[in-house]
């Protein structure tokens, strides 16, 4: 299942480049002579295959701006920040994490391009374009859905264009940058409530270790266990987690 999800917008976005029938109908791009005496041998490469393999160096940096994968990303960075465990843990840990939460997260906008774009244009009912823009529905709603009103505007006045009468009418290039923004936003109002409790820890901590006349010891080795002992009899993996996740389906 999460390897299906994970590679849905990858399929939807490489639709038009793998159309059936049409890479034998693309003319081939000369890659490669080799000669050998009289013998002469040239090699190509579909043009298709080229445009795919160049498209992969941009795929990447799609799914991050248009999934959850920011917010959570940002949250975890923040919070691991705050705790003041320097790199535990470790970025790959962090990495993994949002990774499969973004999965999670993501799985109903994958299954409706699946079930809507992909098993169609597999099944040869819809050509190459209607598949692209029926994949395209899902991920548009989603991040619609959670894309802040004053960024749209902002980012539709500095394009040029007026207002939108509906959610259709919105072009990509403004709906992107619009939804990064908002995502930006509210990763750092996640943080920001994450760090309170820290920051009091650290504030009590940093007083009494200045009325004890302890002025060269650090009040980060004093509130690290203190921190670590809050977050851990709170549940704090499970809350993030659930406060992340409720933030993407409320």
């Amino acid at each position: 299942m999460f390897a299906r999800v994970g590679l849905l917008a990858l399929l939807a976005l490489g639709l038009l480049l793998l159309a059936p029938g049409a890479a034998a109908q693309q003319a081939g791009l000369e890659l490669l002579t080799v000669t050998g005496g009289e013998a002469r041998q040239t090699y190509s490469v579909s043009l298709q295959v080229l445009l795919f393999m160049t498209a992969l160096s941009v795929i990447p940096a799609l799914l991050i701006t248009t999934t959850a994968f920011t917010r959570i990303i940002i949250v975890l960075a923040i919070l691991r920040q705050g705790l003041g465990t320097q790199q535990t843990p470790s970025n790959q840990v962090l990495l993994g994490i949002a990774l499969f939460l973004t999965i999670f997260i993501m799985a109903p906008v994958g299954d409706r391009v699946y079930q809507e774009a992909i098993t169609p244009y597999l099944a040869e009912e819809l050509p190459p374009a209607e598949a692209l823009a029926a994949a395209a529905a899902p991920v548009r709603e989603f991040m619609l859905a959670h894309t802040r009103e004053t960024d749209l505007a902002m980012f539709a006045s500095l394009g040029g264009h007026g207002s939108f009468e509906t959610p259709d009418d919105v072009p990509l290039s403004v709906l992107l940058p619009a939804f990064v923004t908002s995502e930006l936003k509210t990763a750092f109002q996640i943080g920001f409530l994450l760090l309170v409790p820290f920051l009091i820890i650290d504030l009590v901590v940093a007083s009494v270790l200045m009325s004890m006349g302890m002025v060269m010891l650090s009040p980060l080795i004093i509130s690290l266990p203190f921190k670590i002992m809050l977050f851990v009899l709170v549940d704090g993996w499970s809350l993030v987690m659930t406060t992340l996740a409720g933030s993407f389906f409320i």
